[in-house]
């Protein structure tokens, strides 16, 4: 028999050769100081890194027409200037353009960061982590197609910004919504009916606890879930006002939020200085978001001249997408959602002709879910747009005008400073394109091949200059 004395000096022994056996693995408080001081001296010398672009052709995100060759000195993350004569900077890299053309990083104001790399079954069964890390390898090549920041409306998506914005991993700015808000059988709400009934105030689904949708069924449980989104650092708050294509509960005639819960989000999303964007197709719907205080509509494919001139004055912005017929390949052919998706398709163009009638304030976005092989296509989605719009209008609306409405986020804007403009001051997030994208903007639908360098927050991620 063995003494308790004997166990205790037994357990501690145990407990002490672990010790000596990992405490080669565990940072003492010198390596701690040491990594510490490293990565201060990483970011000093970053921030006090400069990169002179000579003889490059601007496109600065406003006008229709490239700058005479031109000079763009960049100091840090900051554009810091901009002349036609030579700019002297000692120790700087200098990179010379051949006239090509610079111009400031796309932006998607439309986007699902942890959906768009995987097919919808997947999406609504797999494990968190595994989402996760397929997201962050989906950021990589956001990040390589051109598109330096995403404005991501729903989505479990605050771990993937901490870990692009600390430099974990590649990938593009992102303005997260966190879960898109919906209420019970909404668009979002993919629960089956032996879910059935919920409790008010009770979690909705599994997805309530990933993050990625949440239910909200009174104007108290709407406002609460709207505090939740801003306690884990939403930008913007993103509700479903109307059915979707996606959901297998909501057809798209049906509208969900009363006007007092639509209310509650933007009261408390006000509160806090930034705004609510609403998922919204038929006039109903995006009528009653306008009356509630909602500034930006999402979609909006079914409205009609009614509301879009309601929307011309009350200066509510429209988010909409040049959807490909290839998005509906998501869904099985002949399935509800794939026929939903006939339906919302076939409101896009006259959606562009309202918005282009009334003058309405248009972003773009692509809303590229369950499919890799079609994120592929996001340049080209956005080129599609010269159907509506001149190419310089198509690049300025991705740039500069999309832009316009991330500031609508104000003091919850995570990235202080000027996005999708090449001036002075702006940040440096640049496109070192292979020719001129105003006069051929097929370009940016190949960014393997025409984009040679791509810049964000002053960090050159792609560079084939040399090559060329």
């Amino acid at each position: 028999m063995i003494s308790r004395p004997h166990i205790a000096f037994g357990a501690a022994t145990l407990l002490f050769s672990a010790a000596a056996a990992f405490s080669h693995e565990l940072p003492s408080a010198a390596q701690e100081i040491q990594a510490a001081q490293a990565k201060a001296s990483e970011a000093k010398a970053a921030a006090e890194s400069r990169i002179l672009f000579e003889n490059v052709r601007i496109f600065d995100g406003a006008s229709s027409e490239l700058s005479a060759p031109s000079n763009v000195l960049v100091h840090g993350n900051i554009i810091e200037k901009i002349s036609r004569e030579k700019i002297p900077a000692d120790g700087a890299r200098i990179i010379n353009g051949g006239g090509r053309t610079l111009m400031p990083g796309l932006i998607d104001a439309h986007w699902h960061s942890m959906f768009v790399g995987v097919p919808i079954g997947v999406a609504l069964t797999q494990d968190a982590t595994y989402l996760n890390i397929v997201a962050g390898v989906e950021a990589r090549k956001t990040l390589m197609r051109g598109f330096t920041t995403v404005r991501d409306v729903g989505g479990a998506v605050f771990s993937l910004k901490l870990a692009v914005d600390q430099g974990v991993i590649p990938g593009p700015r992102i303005y997260p919504s966190g879960a898109m808000i919906s209420v019970t059988s909404g668009h979002g709400d993919f629960r089956s009916r032996s879910d059935l009934p919920r409790t008010l105030g009770a979690p909705g689904s599994r997805h309530d606890i990933v993050g990625d949708s949440t239910i909200a069924d009174s104007p108290d449980e709407v406002r609460m879930r709207t505090r939740e989104q801003l306690m884990q650092g939403a930008s913007q708050i993103k509700l479903t006002g109307g059915g979707g294509v996606s959901s297998p509960h909501s057809p798209l005639d049906v509208v969900t939020f009363t006007e007092p819960e639509l209310k509650a989000a933007v009261d408390a999303a006000t509160d806090w200085g930034t705004y609510v964007a609403v998922h919204a197709y038929t006039p109903t719907a995006i009528q009653r978001a306008i009356r509630a205080g909602v500034l930006c509509i999402e979609h909006a494919s079914l409205m009609d001249e009614e509301t879009a001139q309601l929307m011309a004055r009350s200066g509510t912005w429209l988010s909409t997408q040049p959807f490909p017929d290839e998005m509906a390949d998501a869904f099985p052919r002949g399935s509800d959602q794939w026929e939903k998706a006939q339906e919302v398709f076939a409101g896009t163009d006259k959606t562009y002709q309202l918005a282009i009638k009334h003058k309405l304030k248009t972003a773009f976005g692509t809303d590229i879910l369950f499919s890799s092989r079609l994120a592929e296509q996001q340049g080209k989605i956005l080129a599609s747009l010269t159907r509506w719009y001149t190419p310089a209008q198509t690049l300025i609306m991705a740039t500069s005008t999309n832009a316009q409405l991330l500031k609508l986020s104000g003091l919850r804007n995570p990235y202080r400073g000027d996005l999708g403009v090449l001036r002075e001051g702006a940040l440096a997030d640049l496109l070192l394109v292979d020719g001129d994208p105003i006069q051929d903007i097929k370009l940016i639908g190949d960014p393997d091949k025409n984009f040679l360098l791509i810049m964000k927050d002053g960090v050159v991620f792609k560079d084939i200059v040399a090559a060329r």
